[in-house]
């Protein structure tokens, strides 16, 4: 395996804490999400690792829409992360993705979205350890 890229952050304090990335892109303060007993308008690592999965999704779909001759420009994914209570001190994440492939009929859409869930390196690394429902909508 040939390594292109190595994203390097520090984070410091937690879900109440900071993030900061060593080429300075990243710097930011984060809270844990008001439903958690923290405060609106923060990100927290939820929200980045939907987002960054998302983002890798997307890629993961365009190399998919080029095998099949599909143009995937306008796709969009909506990630949904849920961080989950299993015990008193035990948490998980599941996640959904909702797949949206504009001019592309449901059953098309849905073997697509299901061949990127396959290639995405994010989707990749939660497989088998967390629940992930991908859904073409």
């Amino acid at each position: 395996m040939e390594k292109l890229y190595t994203a390097v952050v520090t984070a410091k304090g937690g879900r109440d804490g900071h993030i900061k990335s060593d080429d300075g892109v990243i710097d930011m303060d984060l809270k844990a999400p008001k439903a958690m007993g923290g405060e609106d308008g923060f990100p927290n690592p939820e929200l980045l690792f939907a987002g960054a999965w998302g983002s890798c999704y997307l890629g993961a779909l365009g190399s998919v829409g080029k095998r099949d001759g599909v143009d995937v420009k306008e796709a969009t994914a909506e990630v949904h992360v849920s961080f989950n209570q299993e015990s008193e001190t035990s948490y998980q994440l599941s996640a959904q993705l909702d797949v949206h492939i504009p001019g592309v009929d449901l059953e098309k859409a849905q073997k697509m979205a299901d061949a990127a869930h396959k290639g995405c390196p994010y989707s990749k690394a939660t497989k088998g350890n967390i629940q992930v429902v991908v859904k073409a909508v």
